[in-house]
């Protein structure tokens, strides 16, 4: 009798590994980072996947794949099982990396699902303190004086602040040389040594250097002035209408991801979101949560991205 009950009983004792190996996540967890070490989306993965960590009860390990306006990192997250253990967090180069290399395999929306919307912050117009311009029209007379012999620091092509300062030469009519630098934390700091003459980039990099003295700040990218950085104006309200631009970070998920696990993420990155002490340490590397974390908001955010910046990128691969 004791025989056959242990019989019986051994499909249901079998089952309970299996479904402890089920469990998501049952292990580490890989958030690629698609840009170099110091800059404001790199300093935002960290804290996302630390205060996922916390949620899910797994290591969230950072992995920078900097190069190439994020497409080698995307490549590396591609190459990955769809199994929720690799995530990629994308910025404003996301919806730029086809327009730009056509050749590159992956779209910006079909081939990423999006998780959450985690930060925003506005950019900042800055100067080298050799500049002559106390103000953006005086940054805009000495640009159409001296030409493309000014240079403007930038990160790969296809980064936020290449598109940037492509939208300030577009919508302006002014000129200076874009110098693209493997990293944003190179490009500042060649800013502050006086080998760049002005930059449009994080207050996270340039906040700082503004109180130090290091650079001038001239104005915000963003609609409104901003409290990341006070005291400085908008560029609409500095004299560059219509010009606006919102940094901003999204997770993905690799597309064939089950949607349990999407939906396991997803609140844990709202929940994580939604934390005071995360929100502070976002907030003291100058980068502000968005209303809506969530997965919807995040892929409506990202389709109005790409039909924004796609053109403009496109017009400018083939002008170049």
């Amino acid at each position: 009798m004791l025989r056959r009950s242990l019989l019986a009983a051994a499909p249901a004792l079998l089952a309970v590994p299996a479904l402890a190996q089920d469990r998501y996540p049952s292990r580490p967890i890989r958030l690629v980072i698609p840009v170099g070490v110091g800059g404001v989306t790199d300093i935002t993965g960290r804290i996302i996947g630390e205060a996922l960590s916390t949620q899910l009860g797994q290591p969230v390990v950072p992995e920078n794949v900097p190069g190439a306006g994020s497409t080698i990192g995307a490549a590396a997250f591609h190459r990955a099982a769809a199994d929720g253990y690799t995530l990629f967090i994308g910025t404003n180069n996301h919806p730029v990396m086809k327009a730009l290399r056509p050749d590159f395999p992956h779209d910006p929306i079909t081939d990423f699902v999006p998780v959450a919307l985690v930060g925003r912050q506005p950019f900042v117009l800055a100067v080298h303190p050799s500049v002559p311009a106390q103000d953006v029209a005086q940054l805009m007379a000495w640009l159409r004086q001296r030409g493309d012999a000014a240079n403007f620091g930038s990160t790969n092509p296809g980064a936020t602040n290449h598109m940037a300062g492509e939208l300030l030469k577009q919508m302006t009519g002014v000129d200076y040389t874009i110098v693209p630098y493997r990293t944003a934390a190179l490009a500042v700091q060649d800013l502050v040594a006086g080998r760049m003459q002005l930059t449009i980039d994080s207050p996270t990099m340039l906040a700082p250097l503004i109180q130090g003295g290091q650079v001038r700040g001239l104005a915000v990218t963003s609609r409104e002035p901003s409290p990341l950085v006070p005291g400085l104006p908008s560029m609409a309200g500095a004299g560059i209408a219509g010009y606006e631009l919102t940094a901003w970070q999204v997770l993905f998920a690799k597309p064939g991801t089950p949607p349990a696990i999407v939906s396991t993420l997803e609140a844990a990155a709202m929940r994580a979101l939604a934390d005071p002490a995360v929100r502070a340490r976002l907030r003291a590397a100058n980068v502000d949560t968005w209303p809506d974390t969530s997965a919807a908001a995040a892929a409506a955010h990202v389709r109005a991205e790409v039909e924004r910046w796609a053109p403009i990128a496109d017009r400018v691969r083939q002008a170049g």
